[in-house]
């Protein structure tokens, strides 16, 4: 079993592919500034580039609050899975620790949903990939950029992890400068009280003065949850990098901690002046208001620079996504519940037959791309799918905590990096979870979500079924009972 620095031991997998000690192992190749900026890359998603037209036309300016609350629970869930794997560095990333805390159960549930998660993100990022560069290229037939991304995805990822960690800094610096050149323009244009052809001067009364915050009411404020969340979806990321990760005690909490700013600064700065600049009725819910910000602001080249950043966004994410999927399917072929073949590495320590596995998937955004009426259509119902994986393995992180605070008291008291609110705060964001899957259920082109995932948790259910007949599952799952058992016994006396 791997080495744990307490009584209780990570479920391990014995004789599966990849365990033996004469094959490469991950690389603990990604530095600080990898990870920081891995983590502000999951927290800038396609989501706020591409999506958030639509949010502020459904929520209007109250979309502002809806950005600061979803950031807000989410700290939480991150601070959660944060304490979990610095309680025990064998962890590769939180499918190791729900299967470990829950059962050998969620580690399979959660490794195959969050791999479904980013697949399915992945085809939401090819969609918003061609729909940029119809955008750039007019005419240029979808199926090509559809087609020639998850080519280049696997280049990208085929090299040294250091070699993703380097592609995903520059990609994710690009965002960075790319917000803040359009908080800066925006401010200016308030300042300067920039007047649009359409006789609307910037001001930051304009964010209020067109029915208030809530001009939707209570049930705008709440169908602008629907896009929002997924804007959020791979925030995560930091997580099934741990295992890559040089001195994850000190990188990690970084990471993590910084959060709140990030969420403060792109989210809520961003849509701030764009509803200063362009009165939030004005804003095309079927395009990005970022491009369309520059373009008012008669920045022609700018706007066409704009496009080519969102579109570098969208490749960003699906880059992320590889990764992530790749090291997943990995961490779940060494316990057992994926094939030998993906728990293989290559002399460069990539798993590359995981990777091509996940790659493969990414062409179904071919066939979305022909079946909608149009692009924003199909990103609203493939994001919608997206957003309740993600909420479900962000629920398995939460409950997990909850079993790690209750049965590994002692690890919770010593952690350094201890949860806010470990108490309770566990519970309300659990809830809040529950009020996003309402949320989802109030338009049909969102409910289509919670239809899709019972079928998929179906089938999930059916594979683990025939999953854990197995030797190796059943050795698991034995093991998992004498380390609660010993546990719960620790804790009775």
């Amino acid at each position: 079993m791997p080495e744990r620095t307490t009584n209780a031991a990570p479920l391990s997998a014995p004789a599966t592919a990849g365990s033996s000690s004469s094959q490469p192992h991950l690389s603990r190749a990604l530095s600080n500034r990898h990870i920081q900026l891995l983590a502000i890359g999951g927290a800038i998603g396609t989501g706020l580039f591409m999506g958030s037209g639509k949010t502020i036309s459904l929520a209007g300016p109250s979309i502002i609050f809806v950005y600061m609350i979803i950031g807000f629970m989410l700290f939480f869930v991150m601070r959660a899975m944060g304490e979990i794997l610095l309680s025990n560095l064998s962890y590769k990333s939180f499918s190791d620790f729900a299967g470990d805390l829950l059962g050998p159960w969620a580690g399979f549930f959660t490794g195959w949903s969050y791999w479904f998660f980013w697949v399915v993100t992945g085809v939401a990022d090819i969609v918003a990939i061609a729909s940029y560069v119809d955008e750039l290229a007019p005419g240029t037939p979808l199926w090509i950029p559809a087609l020639i991304t998850p080519v280049v995805l696997v280049l990208l990822n085929l090299p040294t992890v250091k070699a993703f960690g380097e592609a995903e800094f520059w990609f994710a610096i690009i965002k960075v400068v790319a917000i803040i050149a359009l908080i800066v323009t925006g401010a200016i244009m308030i300042l300067t009280h920039f007047t649009s052809p359409s006789g609307q001067e910037a001001s930051l009364a304009n964010i209020w003065n067109d029915g208030g915050m809530f001009p939707h009411g209570i049930f705008g404020f709440v169908l602008g949850f629907q896009i929002a969340i997924f804007a959020f979806a791979g925030i995560e990321l930091v997580g099934t990098a741990a295992a890559e990760t040089k001195n994850p005690e000190k990188n990690l909490p970084r990471a993590i901690n910084s959060i709140p700013v990030r969420v403060l600064l792109f989210y809520v700065g961003a849509l701030v002046v764009i509803m200063a600049v362009n009165p939030w009725r004005s804003i095309d819910p079927a395009t990005s208001p970022f491009i369309g910000m520059f373009s008012l602001a008669g920045l022609g080249i700018a706007a066409v620079v704009i496009n080519l950043v969102v579109l570098t966004s969208a490749a960003s994410s699906a880059n992320s996504g590889i990764y992530s999927t790749s090291r997943m399917v990995y961490g779940l072929a060494q316990d057992g519940n994926a094939p030998k073949a993906f728990g293989r590495l290559s002399p460069r320590k990539v798993p590359q037959n995981a990777l091509l596995f996940s790659c493969i998937f990414l062409l179904a955004g071919l066939v979305l791309l022909y079946a909608g009426d149009s692009v924003i259509e199909a990103f609203t119902v493939v994001t919608s799918v997206a957003s309740v994986l993600t909420m479900f393995v962000w629920s398995m992180i939460l409950i997990s905590y909850i079993v790690f605070r209750r049965r590994r008291a002692a690890l919770h008291e010593a952690s350094a990096f201890k949860m806010p609110g470990s108490a309770f705060m566990p519970y309300v964001v659990l809830g809040f979870f529950g009020f996003m899957l309402v949320a989802l259920a109030q338009a049909a082109d969102t409910r289509l979500a919670l239809v899709v995932a019972p079928v998929w948790f179906l089938i999930l259910g059916v594979a683990w079924y025939f999953n854990r007949q197995t030797p190796v599952q059943q050795a698991r799952i034995e093991e998992h009972k004498a380390v609660r058992a010993a546990e719960l016994e620790t804790l009775s006396r």
